[in-house]
């Protein structure tokens, strides 16, 4: 069920609240209805009906949530074939058994092999049912196979460091900083290696490996994140996109699938599962694990929009490391066509943009089938309450890296131009700046609507341009190819929507582009982290209109906390709208604000707005 930015139309499945079930059932018989209680109504649509247009993704069928005339019920009305109507069931009953108590209950007990004697309460005793989970969870690790997770043995030249060495090399490396998760483990933490061959002296393979890929230095999370990882300890990583995440996990990955007690060919599925947000951070990270020919180690990936028969059979020839979206994992574990009884390494990355996009409940019901005991990686760019809550119950003992702030910032290697005009200047501009561009230049151009896309495209190339374009609703293998030619220099102007603003790792990006400016701060932080990647510089060009002055304070805070100089205009604008909200709230009370809206709400000259130049010279 894998679940994607689809900004350009509003969600035509939340449930209505004035329609009922009964005419559909005689205008079409051939409709599935399924009675669900109306708390999980809200589980199954997502914020923003997210989940249930990713429920019709993933099954084909057609899916609506209506009123019932029963009261407490919701009636979910489903249509399509008969294929398609069963798989839509099925990952409907996955959402409802992942948020009900009494169901998770059960799952535990059949995990741990256990016979309910007696129905369950719809009242639990809680202190009586986790004592007896730790009972369960006892006996379960007695009957698995031993695991091993310690494979550091601190280089001598990192023992020397003297406590204050570590810390300024911490301060030098964008301010990495560590510690417990619980703040009453006193535990030594390790400390950070300095080159490659201080984690990876021991392992000759890897050392090769790295060489052939010329690598320099590693990066700051890297730096800290090797020596946690590879002693056993349980890793948060909290970093922007871009740092040198997914090699702090892959390398330690490595070694760990090769030297535990139970031989590869004996396990009965893959050994390291890396779960990820989107189709195409998966194949990033597909992508990044085949650079790398480490004892014949294999890895494959899965995700929804491609033949999941391709997809099995490549389990049943055997893989070492499996890349997944949860939805379609979700699937696959439902189905028996994986195991994961023998994954002893588990990878959580971007874990917040999982969360944003609902996978918690898939995620939950996965993971009930890998060991309890294994080793947990998670990363994030954020430390939100919904991820704290996830590394809590996936994460034993953890320790936490932290590199540069939590706070929201753009890398300082790229420059941030702000350019406000009229929405009908921006065709203009655009084409007078891509043909100033050199040919070295490779370009991304974020819009928020899919047919703003395929508008921009069309137009763009009429006039000589050569470029791809990508978002939601492109085939999979289309979206693939568009990566590949921007990647390759095929073509060097790609036009996409948010579904490319995280994950996707290419790192001669010279600039982009926000044609149109992003629903929120957030995603602006992680479309301009798509250039100025590897230590390489980057522009980043966002064109704003009058329509965007209620982003604009949050702009000029991200803008001078990455040290960028921030235009007077945009200034104006943000004191501007600021001082709008004010009198809005002296002349209505308390009642919300919804200014920046376009229309007479908007930034307007009429407004005291802005005047004078509106664009910069390139």
């Amino acid at each position: 069920m894998d679940q994607e930015e689809n900004w350009d139309s509003p969600s035509d499945t939340l449930y209505q609240p004035q329609q009922q079930y009964r005419k559909p059932l005689t205008a079409n018989p051939n409709d599935l209805l399924m009675d669900i209680d109306s708390k999980f109504a809200g589980k199954i649509i997502g914020k923003g009906g997210v989940v249930i247009k990713g429920l019709k993704k993933e099954s084909g069928a057609f899916i609506t949530v209506l009123d019932s005339d029963t009261y407490g019920l919701k009636v979910v009305k489903i249509s399509g074939n008969q294929n398609a109507k069963e798989h839509a069931q099925r990952l409907i009953n996955d959402i409802i058994d992942a948020n009900d108590p009494e169901k998770i209950v059960l799952k535990l007990k059949e995990e741990s092999d256990m016979k309910l004697s007696e129905p369950v309460q719809s009242t639990f005793n809680w202190d009586e049912l986790m004592k007896e989970e730790a009972e369960n969870l006892k006996k379960r690790l007695a009957a698995l196979p031993p695991i091993i997770k310690d494979f550091y043995k601190e280089h001598p030249e990192v023992t020397m460091m003297t406590d204050q060495e570590v810390e300024d090399f911490r301060l030098t490396k964008n301010n990495i900083m560590i510690k417990y998760i619980d703040e009453n483990n006193l535990k030594p933490i390790p400390k950070p290696v300095l080159k490659f061959s201080h984690a990876f002296a021991d392992y000759p393979e890897i050392m090769n490996e790295i060489q052939k890929q010329n690598f320099e230095i590693p990066s700051p999370v890297q730096c800290q994140a090797w020596p946690v990882i590879m002693s056993g300890h349980d890793l948060i990583a909290i970093a922007q996109t871009g740092t040198g995440k997914t090699l702090a996990f892959l390398l330690p990955a490595f070694i760990h699938i090769d030297f535990q007690p139970t031989p590869r060919s004996e396990r009965k599925g893959p050994s390291i599962l890396v779960l990820a947000p989107t189709r195409e951070l998966v194949l990033q990270i597909e992508s990044e694990v085949k650079k790398y020919s480490y004892k014949g180690i294999k890895a494959m990936s899965i995700y929804g929009g491609a033949s999941s028969g391709k997809q099995k059979e490549c389990l049943r020839n055997g893989v070492e490391i499996v890349i997944a979206t949860p939805g379609r994992l979700n699937d696959f574990v439902g189905s028996g066509a994986i195991d994961l009884s023998d994954v002893t390494f588990l990878i959580l990355d971007e874990a917040d943009r999982m969360l944003d996009l609902g996978f918690e409940p898939q995620i939950r019901v996965s993971l009930l089938r890998v060991r309890p005991d294994r080793q947990t990686v998670m990363t994030s760019a954020t430390w939100p309450p919904g991820v704290k809550r996830l590394a809590k119950s996936y994460t034993t003992n953890p320790i936490q890296v932290m590199v540069g702030s939590l706070d929201l910032t753009t890398v300082n290697t790229v420059k941030q131009d702000i350019l406000i005009m009229e929405e009908e200047e921006k065709e203009t501009w655009l084409d007078d700046f891509l043909r100033k561009c050199s040919k070295d230049d490779k370009i991304i151009i974020f819009v928020n609507r899919k047919v703003t896309v395929d508008q921009l495209s069309s137009d763009l190339c009429m006039k000589g341009f050569i470029v791809e374009s990508i978002h939601g609703g492109r085939e999979q293998s289309d979206r693939e190819m568009a990566l590949d030619c921007l990647r390759n220099g095929e073509v060097n102007i790609l036009i996409a929507t948010d579904v490319a603003s995280r994950g996707i790792d290419i790192n001669d990006i010279t600039v982009v582009i926000n044609y149109d400016f992003t629903k929120d701060i957030e995603e602006y932080v992680h479309r301009v982290g798509r250039t100025g990647r590897a230590g390489k510089t980057g522009l980043a060009i966002t064109l704003m209109t009058r329509r965007d002055w209620s982003k604009a304070k949050e702009l000029v805070e991200v803008m001078e906390k990455s040290g960028q100089d921030v235009p007077q205009e945009l200034q104006d604008m943000a004191t501007r709208f600021e001082a709008k909200k004010d009198r809005e709230r002296a002349e209505g009370g308390d009642r919300p604000f919804r200014g920046g809206r376009g229309g007479g709400r908007g930034y307007s000259r009429g407004d005291g707005g802005f005047s004078g130049s509106r664009r910069n010279n390139y």
